[in-house]
């Protein structure tokens, strides 16, 4: 009687590929947590600038790529995303030990390691830059997993700044990206316990297979913004504020404005503004049609994410001035039977008149209800009492006021920190509740002294456990999987750089389980 031949199962062929970039990242993580402030600053303006020099080439890209936006609005967005980032954070300091002499502490700052970045459609190549420099002003690897519909422009952004950061002196695969997203590939990044942290920012069945992956997460919901106006406002302003918020970018930033609720007695005057900064009011019979295109069978029809009023409008029949630039469409009540209550990726703002702010602030509060809790919400008003009522009353963690949403919540024309990741903490259900800023991704080792004011504390000015590499920073040490330097290019895996033939996955599976063993026997 013959031997029995047991064969391994196969592997799906983005798990091995996975784990070979997850490797990587770690391997540049360590040498990375070692680097001296400046160091570490002089790598992170390299990639910001190398960005920012390709900003309009990105956002081009971005909207041939995915059919969303406007190319003016995305080159602002590439630019505070990258050098804008660093300005921003100029002066801060997520390297070097700090002193309290006072409470006898010493705070030695630790990167969270390798950070796994999964980026959307919307709002892809800004998403991207912003990641990467969050992760290079903290000394953290990144591996970024796009949306694959922005894949090509997304692998192209990391490259750039990959190949900026290196020549810098950033350890060779401290940026990587996955050029063809797969469901196994992105299951084996999110699980791999070597994953430190998933940045998710995107949909909710994203957020959520993020924060189910057994690995710390920080996700993001989705936003459906109430914005309401009171009669104290300077109508004037707002109206522009509103119409250049909700138009910019096509409406795609997860912050513009969904439903505007506005107070009887201003109601006319606000809406004739509207329409000569650019807004359409439409009529009943044009509200329905509207509606129809783009919530069919009840959920918003994504080929109209990013689109234009006029695209939006001539779809349903709708005649509009050229100019026109947003869509209002007036409703009753703000109940989940109401789509145009819903978010919406593109400039139709939903319209509702209140008899009173108090009666606007409960219509808020139901607009939040359908979708968007933790998110963000803006009114316009100079009444301070009505601003704190309200900001009290809605279940979101910002709340702009006499400006634009898109661009207030975000950071970028207020002084919150500007972000693409908009954490929406326990009202959303994400373990953040503030705009994505650098100290997310670093803890702090706490050297703690006797508290008794007897015992001194030691001197620790001008210690510190970092230091600029020395010479060259070495390529990464493929070992047993060389095939793979013959077609990965500084911080890119490419599919067929394992995986390819039967024979190479076994290859691969084989050397995954001699390592497990050998560290099996070491433990």
């Amino acid at each position: 009687m013959g031997a029995t031949v047991f064969e391994l199962p196969l592997e799906p062929a983005g798990v091995p590929r996975g784990r070979a970039m997850i490797e990587r990242a770690e391997w540049a993580a360590r040498a990375f947590a070692t680097y001296d402030a400046a160091t570490v600053a002089r790598i992170a303006d390299a990639a910001a600038q190398a960005a920012a020099q390709h900003a309009r080439e990105f956002a081009e890209a971005a909207v041939s790529e995915t059919g969303f936006g406007v190319v003016e609005h995305k080159v602002l967005k590439n630019i505070a995303c990258s050098t804008g980032i660093i300005e921003t954070y100029r002066g801060h300091d997520y390297v070097s030990p700090r002193i309290d002499e006072v409470a006898k502490i010493v705070e030695i700052p630790r990167p969270a390691g390798v950070v796994l970045a999964l980026t959307p459609s919307t709002n892809p190549v800004a998403t991207v830059l912003f990641n990467i420099v969050l992760a290079l002003i903290t000394r953290n690897a990144i591996v970024v997993c796009p949306h694959p519909y922005a894949k090509r422009v997304c692998a192209e952004a990391a490259r750039v700044m990959a190949e900026a950061a290196v020549a810098a002196g950033a350890p060779d695969g401290c940026i990587q990206v996955v050029d063809e997203p797969n469901i196994a590939l992105v299951d084996a990044l999110m699980t791999d316990e070597r994953t430190d942290v998933i940045l998710a920012t995107g949909g909710t069945a994203m957020v959520r297979a993020a924060y189910s992956s057994g690995n710390p997460a920080i996700g993001v919901g989705p936003g459906n913004v109430p914005v309401l106006v009171d009669r104290t406002a300077d109508l004037v302003r707002t109206a522009e504020r509103i119409i250049e918020s909700k138009s910019f970018d096509h409406s795609i930033l997860c912050t513009n404005e969904s439903v505007l609720i506005v107070e009887d007695v201003i109601a006319d005057r606000l809406l004739a503004e509207m329409r000569k900064a650019g807004g359409h009011v439409l009529d009943d019979s044009e509200r329905d049609r509207v509606r129809t295109l783009l919530f069919p069978n009840g959920h918003l029809d994504t080929r109209w994410i990013g689109k234009s009023a006029v695209e939006i409008a001539a779809a349903s029949e709708v005649t509009v001035p050229a100019r026109t630039r947003v869509l209002l469409a007036p409703f009753e009540l703000a109940v989940p039977e109401e789509m145009l209550a819903h978010e919406k990726l593109c400039p139709v703002l939903g319209v509702v008149r209140v008899p009173t702010a108090a009666r606007g602030i409960e219509v808020a509060k139901a607009v939040l209800r359908i979708s968007g809790a933790g998110h963000s919400a803006a009114i316009h008003s100079t009444d301070s009492a009505t601003v704190m009522d309200f900001a009290a009353a809605v279940r979101v963690l910002r709340v702009a006021v006499n400006v634009g949403n898109s661009l207030g919540s975000s950071g970028i024309q207020t002084n919150l920190a500007p972000a693409m990741t908009i954490g929406t903490g326990f009202f959303g259900r994400s373990s953040v509740g503030e705009n994505l800023e650098p100290r997310h991704l670093v803890n702090f080792t706490r050297i703690a002294y006797n508290a008794d004011d007897r015992e001194r504390m030691g001197d620790f000015s001008g210690l510190s456990p970092w230091q600029a590499p020395q010479g060259p920073v070495p390529a990464y040490p493929y070992a047993s999987n060389e095939r793979a330097a013959s077609v990965t290019h500084l911080a890119t895996v490419r599919p067929e750089a394992v995986g390819g033939s039967t024979d190479e996955l076994r290859e691969e599976i084989r050397r995954l389980i001699i390592d497990e063993l050998t560290n099996l026997m070491k433990g």
